[in-house]
């Protein structure tokens, strides 16, 4: 029996850390769920039926995951959510109807899991793994199973097509907007990076996707061809439309619902928001007798989205002066992130930007400077395989693009100066990893442990 998280931890990651110090290779040479199936197998995993829903994408997929659930609950279905990364708890990645698993529930699975594992484990060869995040779906499969889970919403870590996530026997697959990223382990080309997120369109079954640049939305559909599945990708008359912004978010208008507070900032969530709503009618046009048009449906579906909550992204933590953050690391992000606020900002405007060097760190150094006058860039230590730029390439890069930029040490010390420069009157912005965001709502005191 597990009696603390550092040590389930530790033996979570124990073959993984095998290769911490090898080169990476792309993800079709180097990851192999067969570990994870095989896992599955012998804890007779998923033990209950249930219906899985599988997203994918490079932007919002989280977001779509964390607005689907609540609508689905809304609606009065049992809905188990695994999503990755976590920002303050471990726990975070395993919620039943919006609550974390508790301590005590994730040291007992996996402890009743470890003979499975240790079984699994024990065949691997020398650079063979067991996937982390195969033992998080393995965890979370046995927690919905005695939480009577009717539906399991489940976000993809990074691709799809050799993502342990996606090897659920899903019916339904979502796309949020996919982009080129992570072209070291998925492919240089964006056609390549939608193969690999077009792996988790199931056989026969439905996908659902967000408007695609021409190149990805080529291969999907040629993948759900191949797969004999059907899919559809909004259009503006599936997506809502902005009326009016509010102080605890935006109002939307999408037909039939008419008008609704989606209470997240971020511009882009409407069309997340859009991509989690046309999702959930097919679900219930499958599972339920009642009609889309039946009142009740409608203002379940209006109740749930007000209830929505999803932390980091274009959060505001406070005011005098305003401060906002969102885990906006690449430009597309960053631009995105400042079009969500242009119309709140005051000034004097700070920004504080923690970038890893595996990023585009000085792109985003150059859009945040176009709104702020101070540019304060800032890192963690919290994971050490997550690194930043060295301070001389970092200012290198921030002084080239603002004419006041500074480094700090860690976000306390990046806060303390943004705050004396903004004064009770401006603005301060976080672009910053979702580990810096985890630090901020540690500093902010935000409960994390239900949305």
């Amino acid at each position: 029996m597990f009696h603390s998280k550092e040590s389930a931890l530790d033996y979570i990651f124990r073959t993984r850390r095998r290769l911490d110090d090898a080169p990476r290779g792309l993800d079709e040479d180097t990851r192999d769920t067969a570990t994870t199936r095989k896992l599955l197998r012998l804890a007779n995993l998923p033990a209950a039926p249930c219906e899985f829903v599988v997203i994918t994408g490079s932007r919002g997929k989280g977001s779509v995951a964390s607005v689907m659930a609540k609508l689905l609950e809304a609606l009065g279905y049992r809905v188990g959510m695994l999503t990755s990364p976590h920002l303050v708890h471990w726990n975070e990645r395993i919620r039943v109807n919006g609550t974390m698993i508790p301590n005590d529930d994730f040291l007992r699975i996996l402890s009743d899991l470890r003979p499975h594992i240790d079984s699994v484990t024990a065949g691997l060869q020398k650079r063979g793994y067991l996937s982390p995040q195969g033992i998080f779906l393995a965890m979370a499969l046995g927690y919905f199973a005695e939480k009577r889970v009717e539906i399991a919403v489940l976000e993809v870590g990074r691709g799809g097509r050799f993502d342990d996530i996606a090897v659920v026997p899903n019916r339904l697959s979502l796309f949020a907007p996919i982009l080129l990223e992570h072209t070291a382990l998925l492919g240089d080309t964006l056609e390549r990076i939608a193969w690999h997120k077009a792996g988790i369109i199931p056989s026969a079954g439905i996908a659902l996707s967000a408007a695609q640049p021409s190149e990805a939305e080529e291969v999907l559909r040629r993948e759900a061809e191949l797969q004999g599945a059907r899919i559809h990708f909004l259009d503006e008359a599936d997506c809502a439309q902005l009326q009016t912004d509010t102080d605890g978010g935006q109002l939307i208008r999408l037909a039939p619902y008419g008008e609704m507070l989606l209470p997240l900032l971020g511009r882009y969530q409407i069309e997340n928001a859009s991509l989690a709503i046309r999702a959930v009618e097919i679900l219930q046009a499958r599972l339920s007798a009642s009609s889309l048009e039946d009142e009740g449906y409608i203002e379940s579906i209006r109740f749930g989205l007000a209830q929505v909550k999803w932390f980091g992204r274009v959060q505001k933590l406070d005011q005098k002066p305003s401060i906002y953050v969102d885990g906006a690391i690449t430009v597309p992000s960053a631009e995105s992130f400042i079009a969500s606020l242009r119309s709140r900002l005051s000034q004097p405007v700070a920004a504080i930007v923690g970038i890893p060097r595996d990023r585009d760190y000085a792109g985003v150094y150059q859009v945040m400077a176009r709104v702020s006058k101070k540019l304060i860039i800032t890192e963690t230590n919290i994971n050490p395989n997550t690194r930043f730029p060295s301070r001389e390439d970092a200012l290198r890069a921030a002084q080239a693009t603002s004419a006041d930029a500074v480094h700090t040490g860690n976000l306390s010390e990046a806060l303390d100066v943004a705050h004396e420069f903004a004064g009770e009157s401006g603005t301060i912005l976080l672009a910053v990893s979702l580990m810096l965001v985890g630090e901020c709502m540690l500093i902010w005191k935000v409960d994390t442990s239900q949305i």
